[in-house]
């Protein structure tokens, strides 16, 4: 497999590129936008992995959240993939929630979700080697977060995998898909009936099951509409106690679920990442 690029612009010294590839895990075509900061011409860079939320594409983090600049004087690269298999003859739903743009991280067991929905894969095993390989990334130095839905999969990816990233924060995390409507409905339609089958893609369940990690860092609005039904961080929050786990969990008075909120604390997290990672 090769990364073909599809646009590059230079941004802040660095660059930012879309590339395209075929996937096996997913059998489609997939995209990642990566932004390369100055420092990656001179050698390899640490990497902060954002994951995005219900209906995303790469090019929401990397088009609205405003991070490429300190990326830059960081010296860290920025890694922003889809959020589900896409292409004519992928299985999707007419709901915004579920199906393409709506892939929650996790590999599908279920027909016919199993032929492509196996973002788990992609994400653990496919795409890091792939960069790795290809472009000047340190991944012994590598940091996630995400958003919603992507703020679930940096936790769940994170505690599953705890020694491949140094550093793991979350914007207003689902933080127990088990427990809410939207994942709900995507671990039953995507994984079946059996709930002890979900436990791997609830971070909740994984600390109680004695995932652990050194400390996480969440940011969540107290005007997010979504906050009491569907992201609930009291559950995270109960979880790391009982586990004896460090949580940051900053409620940030009159902020909503949008990327004005994450604008507003990018700064903060690349700041709180980069520390971890050496920079």
């Amino acid at each position: 497999m090769s990364l073909d690029t599809v646009s590059e612009t230079r941004c802040f010294g660095g660059r930012q590129v879309t590339f395209k590839h075929d996937s096996a895990a997913t059998g489609t075509p997939m995209r990642v936008a990566v932004f390369l900061p100055p420092q990656a011409e001179r050698g390899p860079v640490p990497v902060f992995w954002f994951l995005s939320g219900l209906t995303c594409t790469e090019d929401n983090f990397t088009q609205k959240a405003g991070a490429q600049r300190l990326a830059a004087d960081l010296g860290l690269a920025l890694v922003a993939p889809d959020t589900s298999p896409r292409g004519e003859g992928v299985p999707d739903d007419e709901a915004y929630d579920f199906g393409k743009g709506a892939g929650f991280y996790l590999d599908a067991t279920e027909a016919p979700w199993s032929s492509n929905y196996r973002m788990r894969a992609y994400l653990e095993g496919e795409l890091p080697e792939l960069l790795g390989d290809a472009l000047p990334l340190d991944m012994g130095r590598q940091g996630i977060s995400g958003h919603s839905m992507g703020g679930h999969g940096s936790l769940t990816m994170a505690l599953r995998d705890p020694d491949r990233f140094r550093a793991v924060s979350a914007f207003s995390p689902i933080v127990s898909p088990m427990n809410c409507p939207w994942g709900e409905k995507a671990l039953s339609r995507y994984l079946g009936a059996d709930r002890a089958a979900w436990r791997a893609y609830d971070a909740c369940a994984l600390i109680a099951d004695g995932a652990r990690l050194p400390e996480i860092l969440v940011e969540q609005g107290t005007a997010d509409p979504f906050l009491t039904e569907q992201l609930k961080p009291d559950l995270l929050e109960e979880a790391c106690r009982g586990a004896g786990m460090a949580l940051t969990l900053n409620r940030r008075n009159g902020y909503d679920h949008s990327y004005f909120f994450i604008a507003s604390f990018i700064a903060d997290h690349l700041r709180w990442h980069a520390a971890r990672l050496g920079l």
